[in-house]
Order: structure tokens, then C-alpha cells, then sequence
């Protein structure tokens, strides 16, 4: 066999058994930002099955540009601990406050979610939920490029116990239940109330709270959470953003033990 066909074959069998071991998961995670990533290694760590489809080709949401594409953002003293898990490096402005690289902070999230475990599909658009007996009970995923260019090419499934939307600010997985299944999701209306303008005091902390369980095997963290429940915007600042990825593991995983 020349190097071209070794080379290639190597590709091609490693990727479809990575994904045929990845058709039925307990957790599925749509959107690779710091909330999902940092639920997806605490998941990985308390031994389930975790899945992250990203659909763009870089994983780590909006941390990558900083605040206007300086690449720094700020991430509060109470969410510094679990930077530390990731081993990510902080810089302490000493009234409440950190400073992180962005760069390190999104590769850093990226390594440490892979290595606890989570296995990260980029460039993969999820494009419906499954729903069984009145329980979300997986993703319908395709390539994004496919879904770019409009292609009409039939997905494939994907079975999980769980499915968390942190796909930020649109909320496409919650925004999916309520649309097409007509699911009263746990919100005021029991449906999307949308996003507020910023007030990032108010906006950290309500991330946090606004995390939970919204229906039966359907979560959501990060600003998808608060976007359901019409939270304010932050901007460049992730502590909420950490400590939803943390409080939303804990919440899944109370509920498949």
C-alpha cells in the first residue's frame, strides 16, 4: 500500500469507528463555548458517554475574540477554581477579577473537555431533536456545510439520554422542542422569552441561576439558558458562563444516576 492510501485509510477508519461508538451517548452537547465545554470534561470525568457537536470548525464558542478582538476577557475571582482544573492561567487585577488569555483560554477548554473524555465533532450542524413518549431522546446531525449550501442530504441520528443546548445566544436546541414539538419548556411563558440588552452584573449572576433542566432529557447552559428565560448579555466576561457549565453537569448527571 503506497502512503497516500495509508494515510488516507488511517483517516477514514479512525473517524467512522470514533463515530460509530458515538450513535448512542448519554450526553449529547450541542455547542462547543465554555459552558458546554466545561459540563462536557466534568460529565466525561463522572464516567458518561459525552458527545460535543460544534458546527463550526473551531471549537470554544465566542472566548477566541476576546472583547472586540483584543484577545483577553475577564473571568470573576469565584469561577478562577475551575480555570485552575483546566489548567488555565489567570492574571488577578485584585477588585474581584482576573484576566485570562482568550487563546489559552478556548484551547485550554478545548484539551482539557478531549482529554477527561468528550469526544468533539466539529463542523457538525445539528439540525432537529429526537423526541420519544414525551422525552427529548437525542440529536438529528449533518455536516454544516451541507446545511450551508442548502444541500437537500438526509442526516443521521444520534440517541442520548441527554441533550444540552449551549449554542449561546439563538438557543437553537430549546428553540427546536418549542417550534416543531410543541414542548412547554420551565420558563415564565413556557417558551423562549429572548435575550435582554446588557447589564453584565445582572447577566453573570442570572446565567448561573437560569441554568436547569428544561424538560424531560432537554438542558440548557451558558447564554442559551438565559436567552430561554430572558436573561441580560455580558459581553467579554465567562465566569457565569464556567460556573453554568459546572452547575448544569451536576444537574445531568444527578438525573441519569
Amino acid at each position: 500500500m503506497v502512503m497516500e492510501e495509508q494515510i488516507t485509510s488511517a483517516i477514514v477508519r479512525a473517524f467512522f469507528n470514533k463515530l460509530e461508538a458515538h450513535l448512542a451517548v448519554d450526553v449529547a452537547i450541542v455547542g462547543a463555548g465554555p459552558s458546554g465545554l466545561v459540563a462536557a470534561r466534568d460529565l466525561a470525568l463522572a464516567g458518561f458517554k459525552v458527545a460535543v457537536y460544534e458546527s463550526k470548525l473551531a471549537p470554544g464558542g465566542g472566548v477566541w475574540g476576546g472583547g472586540m478582538l483584543m484577545n483577553e476577557v475577564v473571568v470573576q475571582d469565584d469561577a478562577t477554581a475551575i480555570l485552575n482544573d483546566f489548567g488555565i492561567t489567570s492574571v488577578p487585577l485584585g477588585n474581584g477579577y482576573h484576566t485570562c488569555d482568550s487563546v489559552e483560554m478556548a484551547s485550554g477548554l478545548i484539551f482539557g473537555a478531549r482529554k477527561a473524555g468528550a469526544v468533539i465533532f466539529n463542523t457538525v450542524f445539528v439540525e432537529d431533536i429526537v423526541i420519544h413518549n414525551g422525552v427529548i431522546s437525542g440529536v438529528v446531525i449533518n455536516w454544516n456545510p451541507v446545511h450551508r449550501l442548502d444541500m437537500h442530504v438526509d442526516p443521521i441520528v444520534v440517541t442520548a439520554r441527554a441533550v444540552l443546548d449551549g449554542t449561546g445566544h439563538p438557543s437553537e436546541i430549546v428553540k427546536k422542542a418549542v417550534n416543531k414539538a410543541g414542548v412547554q419548556v420551565d420558563s415564565p411563558t413556557g417558551g423562549i422569552l429572548g435575550e435582554k440588552p446588557m447589564w453584565m452584573e445582572d447577566g453573570e449572576r442570572t446565567t448561573v441561576e437560569n441554568t436547569k433542566r428544561l424538560f424531560p432529557g432537554l438542558y440548557a447552559s451558558g447564554m442559551a439558558a438565559n436567552n430561554v428565560q430572558g436573561g441580560f448579555r455580558m459581553g467579554p466576561i465567562f465566569g457565569g458562563m464556567l460556573k453554568s457549565g459546572r452547575k448544569i453537569a451536576r444537574i445531568i448527571a444527578e438525573d441519569l444516576k
